[in-house]
């Protein structure tokens, strides 16, 4: 599964997209300076959302969008189409599979 598909499957289960995450999480106090095991507790408490699903959410949250080149374009299953990731809703993603 892709960075992105991880994002835009918390949005659906969750109808929060991940820009929407981060605000969230910036009013609990959280930030680049926070570690993640408090995020995933978080999410997992109040969302039910599983580690992997979590853990994307905290790279954004503490991270941002950017993503390593690592599986950008490298045609595996894991492979995201840009280093950077849409956090606006997977509708509105202009780089989402017809």
């Amino acid at each position: 599964m892709t960075f992105q598909a991880y994002l835009d499957n918390v949005e659906a289960k969750t109808g929060i997209t991940p820009r929407q995450f981060i605000e969230l999480a910036h009013e609990r106090g959280f930030d680049e300076t926070t570690r993640a095991a408090p995020i995933v507790a978080w999410l997992a408490e109040d969302y039910g959302l599983g580690r992997g699903h979590a853990m994307a959410l905290v790279h954004v949250i503490t991270k941002g969008p950017q993503i390593s080149d690592k599986h950008v374009g490298s045609g595996t299953a894991h492979s995201d189409p840009s280093n950077l990731l849409w956090l606006d809703g997977a509708a509105t993603n202009p780089n989402a599979k017809a």
